[in-house]
């Protein structure tokens, strides 16, 4: 039986009509996040049309990265469609929000007295045809990036760190190309690789990163680029280590021409020092390096640093659109880069979400209970059934992120955001999730 509130919207004769109208569905809200869409038998006898005709609008939704074949369980609803959906009922005031992966407000540094440095300059405004880029953030950035070892052939500077990824994927693959990702891995990455119209090959993280015998696999199934997170993954919290940085290399050595893209958007407060597999021999690659975990989210600016034909490919699609970052953002950047308070605080900041996240580890540990969460703000627990531990622990008064989000081939999990859970709270969560686990286990024994 179809939901009588989706039926509406099951219509058409053609493949455009049909994929328009389950578009609606899932913009109106009639079709949630990760729903099952009905079978393409099913869907083409209730309309009276052809499977191929069903099968062809599913396979537009999947192209533009609103729906995901998901093997035998069927098709569903994206996590993430690129599309405006309405929002979800925010929770409340008695539930914890450990699931939207946010910094610690109290932990980002106060913009107001460097608005006010700024507005004191009384430098007159920039305007079509100025430089696009702040010299002094590109010299700051470079010095940073070097000092760890990050190679800087050419440095731009875009909105974010998923900007920076959509930019250079674009630049230089074309739809069907293959990308290996890591699984678990950022689900924003995962829904835009899709969008793009590229093939998600996925490859398995432990806590040292990508492991080695699956990113040669992947590069074996044909992959041109790899996307990897250094430090701070989300949502596992790995951190390349210098040995498997070592390791990995070997692997891409006879793959000099694979796209490598490294996702740095933890930057100062990874709790994990700077690793790259990038060398002199990698012919095309982009480290992206955000602000948004350090400085804030809406300060939207990361620097790309990569090959010369890869940053001038994105700069020059830039130049097309968006054009350049704000000049007020970015000359933010550089006053709060400059700051010697705001470098203390950094510091600071790092270590406390280093605290947060190692006593819910240690916690879990002690009750014992595997978890990752080597580093960032984030720590990964792979469970047995991820929406039984997940009404559990809301029932408690947690809220976690569900793992179906992150996950490609691996297995169920879910995400606690450590950022705001001070460490004494950390022993109460564990006892939780020690006792929703307990219980799953006995349901399943019954």
């Amino acid at each position: 039986m179809m939901d009588p509130k989706v039926q509406k919207y099951l219509r058409g004769r053609t493949a455009g009509e049909i994929s328009e109208g389950l578009e609606e569905a899932i913009r109106v809200g009639a079709l949630q996040l990760a729903a099952k869409l009905p079978t393409v038998r099913g869907l083409a006898e209730h309309l009276n049309v052809s499977p191929t005709t069903v099968a062809a609008a599913y396979r537009t939704l999947a192209h533009r990265g609103v729906v995901v074949a998901d093997g035998r369980r069927g098709t569903r609803v994206s996590f993430a469609p690129p599309m405006p959906i309405s929002a979800p009922a925010p929770l409340s005031d008695a539930i914890r929000d450990l699931a939207a992966g946010n910094p610690d407000p109290e932990l980002l540094p106060r913009l107001a007295p460097a608005l006010v440095r700024l507005a004191e300059r009384d430098t007159a405004p920039p305007l079509y045809g100025d430089a696009t880029h702040s010299e002094r953030l590109l010299e700051l950035a470079e010095a940073r990036l070097r000092s760890d070892g990050i190679l800087t052939e050419a440095l731009s500077i875009v909105s974010g760190a998923l900007d920076g990824i959509e930019r250079v994927l674009q630049a230089q693959l074309r739809p069907g190309d293959r990308v290996a990702v890591e699984d678990p891995g950022f689900g924003g990455v995962l829904h835009l690789v899709r969008a793009l119209g590229l093939t998600l090959v996925p490859m398995a993280v432990d806590d040292e990163g990508p492991v080695p015998g699956a990113v040669e696999a992947a590069l074996e199934q044909g992959a041109v680029a790899l996307i990897v997170t250094p430090r701070a993954q989300n949502p596992t919290g790995a951190a390349l280590t210098p040995a498997r940085v070592r390791a990995i290399r070997r692997v891409l050595k006879p793959h000099a021409d694979c796209l490598l893209i490294e996702d740095d958007h933890a930057g100062e407060v990874a709790g994990a020092p700077a690793q790259t597999l990038v060398t002199r021999d990698t012919e095309h690659y982009a480290v992206v390096r955000s602000v948004s975990k350090a400085l804030g989210p809406d300060l939207r600016t990361a620097i790309l640093a990569g090959d010369p034909q890869t940053v001038a490919r994105v700069e020059g699609r830039q130049l097309l659109g968006l054009r350049w970052v704000s000049h007020v953002l970015q000359e933010l950047v550089v006053d709060l880069w400059s700051d010697r308070k705001t470098t203390q605080q950094l510091a600071r900041a790092e270590k406390t979400y280093t605290a947060r996240r190692c006593a819910l580890v240690d916690a879990l540990a002690e009750r014992g209970i595997a978890a990752s969460g080597q580093s960032g703000m984030n720590v990964w627990i792979p469970v047995a059934e991820e929406a039984a531990v997940i009404q559990g622990l809301q029932s408690r008064g947690w809220a976690v992120a569900a793992g179906e989000r992150f996950r490609l081939q691996s297995g169920p999990g879910v995400r606690i955001t450590t950022a705001t859970l001070a460490p004494d709270e950390a022993a109460h969560l564990a006892d939780d999730i020690a006792a929703v686990v307990e219980a799953g286990a006995s349901a399943r024994l019954a």
